[in-house]
């Protein structure tokens, strides 16, 4: 089992991570202990012999912001939750063909208390644009707490926190594959 110990490292690891899809831009925020930002677009659209007759088209994004902070408070998880929501609203344009958006937030920390967990695990925003006919946000909470070496997210955030359980983990899970298979 890989110890979640140096947040650097960590930190360089999800970058590469969210580098193969995203465009990744590194943040010296002052104000917040916001390492980076990525972003993820994708359209996707089906016409009929020409462009003019399209059939559909839909578009997804994601906007991820990733924090690293030493001791994880009640009041800075929701400073940093206010800032990525009122940010990542920002960049949402739900129009005709928008299918949806997800706001994600990473935290790699090394202590919180036990209330800041549950507040982070029972957070659930979202949002529907013109009774879904433009689509909908999803808020997705991914952590990452090294002092106790767990990965933990809220209820939205689960495809987050599996995708850094991967990330940090692979060889221990393929080691017990393995082990199953040859056991």
């Amino acid at each position: 089992m890989l110890l979640l110990s140096d947040k650097d490292t960590m930190l360089t690891k999800i970058l590469k991570g969210y580098e193969v899809y995203y465009d990744v831009e590194k943040c010296h925020n002052k104000s917040l202990p916001l390492e980076a930002t990525c972003e993820f677009h994708v359209h996707n659209e089906k016409y009929v012999l020409s462009q003019k007759a399209q059939l559909w088209a839909t578009d997804a994004n994601e906007y991820v912001y990733i924090f690293k902070i030493d001791t994880l408070t009640k009041d800075l998880f929701l400073k940093c939750k206010n800032y990525a929501y009122e940010e990542g609203m920002k960049r949402i344009n739900p129009k005709p063909g928008h299918m949806y958006s997800y706001i994600t937030m990473i935290f790699l920390y090394d202590f919180s208390d036990k209330e800041t967990e549950s507040l982070i695990k029972k957070c659930k925003i979202s949002k529907n644009f013109k009774l879904s006919l433009h689509g909908w946000m999803d808020f997705h909470i991914a952590c990452i707490n090294t002092s106790e070496n767990k990965i933990y997210s809220n209820k939205s955030g689960k495809v987050t926190s599996k995708f850094l359980e991967e990330l940090f983990y692979k060889k221990s899970s393929l080691l017990k594959k393995l082990k199953k298979e040859y056991i």
